[in-house]
């Protein structure tokens, strides 16, 4: 068995694992979101990878693809690759979240 552990400074933002190869780039996260913090801090964001997350704590709600959405606890989501969206942590808490990107070449 291989441990990786990469964190990089800002956001909250910590990979953990990142792998590419020749058919496939994966990263996996974790996501911290501070109450009232909101992703991107304006506008929208949109990225080559599909997004699959899950949310381990507080709650969160936004848009993704022109449709609003709520999320909490347990709650497991997917974005596809270059589906615009953002969010805002709406409650009293942290917002942790397990994130998974994954680009097919």
């Amino acid at each position: 068995m291989e441990v990786k552990e990469k964190g990089f400074a800002g956001k909250g933002l910590r990979a953990l694992f990142e792998e590419k190869t020749d058919s496939v780039d994966v990263q996996f996260s974790t996501v911290t979101i501070l109450p009232g913090e909101r992703v991107p801090k304006e506008g929208l964001s949109k990225h080559e990878e599909n997004e699959y997350s899950i949310i381990i704590k507080g709650k969160m709600e936004g848009e993704s693809g022109g449709k609003p959405f709520q999320v909490s606890e347990s709650s497991a989501t997917f974005i596809p690759a270059g589906e615009e969206h953002w969010t805002i942590n709406s409650g009293e808490e942290p917002c942790e979240i397990v994130c998974t990107l994954v680009k097919a070449k």
